[in-house]
C-alpha cells in the first residue's frame, strides 16, 4: 500500500513516499522517517468529526446510539502533525486523547451513494481527536472549544492509499502503556456511510477529512505524556502533550469548569467517579 508523507525538508514543504524506513522527496533526496520534520499528511479545507461510532464507546456511557450518525466540525487551525506538541492550556485539566481513523477525501464529493463513496476516497491516515473537556459545559453543542483549540488535531504520520478498512486494530498507548485497543468492526456506520452522508449537503473537496469516531476508553492525559496512536496497516502517530505558556483569558467569555458533566465525560461516563480530580501538573 503506498504511503505519502509530506515533511519539512531544508525547509521547504515537500511531499514524499515511504520507502521502507526512508522518504523519497520526487527529487530523489531521501531522510529517515524517524528523523523527518512530519507536516499534517492534507491539506482539508475541513475537518468533520462523527460524535460516537463505536459499540465499545457506547456501552461505555450506557446510552443508546441514535438511528443515524451525528457530527461536530475541527477548525483547520487545530491541525497537528506526528511529532508535533500537543498544548493544554495553563488552568485546563480534563484534555482527552481518542485515537481515531481520519477518512481523507480524493475527489470532489457531492449527493452520492454509500457504494459510490469508495471513489472518492484518497485514502486514509491516522488521527487522535483530542478533546479539552473543561469546556464541555459551554460548548456541549458546537464542540467548538472542546475538539476545535489549536493543536488538537493531530494527523499523521501519512496519507495510505489501497487500504481496506475491514477489520482492522485501532490502538492508542499513553506512554508506553495500552489504553485502547478496539477495531474498525466495531463502527455502526463505515467509512463509505458517513462520507456518503455528509456529501448529501456539503460538498466535500480533495484533502478534506472526516474522523470516524474513536473506542471506548479516553482518558485524560497532563504535560508530559507522549500519546500514540496505532491503527493497523496505517502507521502510528505519536505526540506529547504539554502545557500552555499562558493561562486561558480570564476577562472574557466562559471558564473552564469541572462540573458533574465535565468529570463524568473525562473518564468514560464513570458517574461513580464523581468529585475524583487528577493533579494538577
Amino acid at each position: 500500500m503506498p504511503e505519502y508523507r509530506r515533511i519539512l525538508l531544508d525547509g521547504a514543504v515537500v511531499e514524499t513516499v515511504r520507502e521502507g524506513d526512508e522518504l523519497v522527496a520526487g527529487d530523489g533526496r531521501r531522510v529517515r522517517a524517524e528523523e523527518a520534520s512530519h507536516l499534517p499528511p492534507v491539506v482539508p479545507s475541513k475537518v468533520v468529526a462523527v460524535h460516537l461510532n463505536h459499540r465499545s464507546r457506547v456501552e461505555e456511557f450506557q446510552i443508546r446510539l441514535p438511528d443515524t450518525p451525528t457530527y461536530f466540525h475541527k477548525p483547520v487551525s487545530a491541525l497537528n502533525s506526528h511529532g508535533g506538541a500537543v498544548v493544554r492550556p495553563e488552568g485546563c485539566v480534563w484534555l482527552n486523547y481518542e485515537g481515531e481513523v481520519a477518512i481523507v477525501i480524493g475527489r470532489t464529493c457531492r449527493n452520492i451513494s454509500p457504494e459510490e463513496a469508495g471513489e472518492y476516497i484518497a485514502g486514509y491516515t491516522v488521527a487522535n481527536d483530542f478533546g479539552l473537556h473543561d469546556f464541555r459545559d459551554t460548548d456541549a453543542g458546537s464542540m467548538l472549544r472542546v475538539k476545535g483549540s489549536d493543536t488538537l488535531c493531530p494527523l499523521g504520520p501519512g496519507l495510505v492509499t489501497d487500504w481496506d478498512f475491514q477489520g482492522k486494530y485501532l490502538r492508542t498507548y499513553v506512554n508506553g502503556e495500552l489504553v485502547q485497543d478496539g477495531s474498525t468492526d466495531e463502527m455502526q456506520w463505515d467509512m463509505h456511510y458517513l462520507v456518503a452522508d455528509i456529501a448529501r449537503t456539503i460538498t466535500l473537496v480533495p484533502g478534506d477529512v472526516l474522523l470516524s469516531g474513536t473506542p471506548a476508553h479516553s482518558r485524560p492525559v497532563r504535560p508530559g505524556d507522549v500519546v500514540e496512536v496505532a491503527a493497523e496497516g496505517l502507521g502510528l502517530l505519536r505526540n506529547r502533550v504539554v502545557t500552555g505558556p499562558t493561562p486561558v483569558r480570564a476577562d472574557v467569555g466562559a471558564q473552564p469548569t469541572e462540573s458533574e458533566e465535565v468529570v463524568s465525560t473525562a473518564l468514560g461516563g464513570d458517574w461513580e467517579f464523581r468529585g475524583v480530580r487528577p493533579p494538577r501538573r
